[in-house]
């Protein structure tokens, strides 16, 4: 798209810390990083979110992920790796590009990923299970 920021920074219209590259995905450092190495995978093709995203090119990102979350264990000796991927404005998605966030994590860092737990009855749980379930 011509106007998505990601699709520029993944396809080297505009310069950026690129840590990794291939015909798919472009891996940058983020600038505004959780952590320092915190870094973006982003496909170089367009796609909005995870409803958008072939099935192939999601499965690549994951391995990528995993990849790159490997790297940062070796060389930046972090305790821990989370691998983050928001949909839609209301899930924290800032731009609408797919991309995975792969943030290296400490003991005592400071950051706080993730939600407030709630508390659900027997029969709300059994009543979701029954329109969520699908084979």
């Amino acid at each position: 798209m011509e106007d998505c920021i990601f699709c520029k920074l993944a396809n080297g219209i505009f310069e950026t810390n690129v840590i990794y590259e291939d015909d798919t995905f472009t891996v940058i450092l983020d600038v505004s990083p959780a952590n320092p190495g915190h870094a973006l995978i982003l496909p170089k093709q367009h796609f909005a979110n995870v409803f958008e995203i072939d099935d192939s090119t999601l499965a690549k990102a994951m391995v990528l992920a995993k990849k790159v979350a490997s790297r940062m264990k070796d060389v930046l000796k972090c305790d821990g790796v989370n691998i983050v991927q928001n949909n839609g404005e209301a899930a924290g998605q800032t731009v609408m590009h797919y991309h995975l966030h792969v943030i290296p994590r400490y003991v005592n860092d400071g950051q706080k990923i993730g939600w407030k737990p709630g508390k659900e009855s027997e029969e709300a749980l059994k009543d979701m299970r029954a329109k969520l379930a699908f084979k």
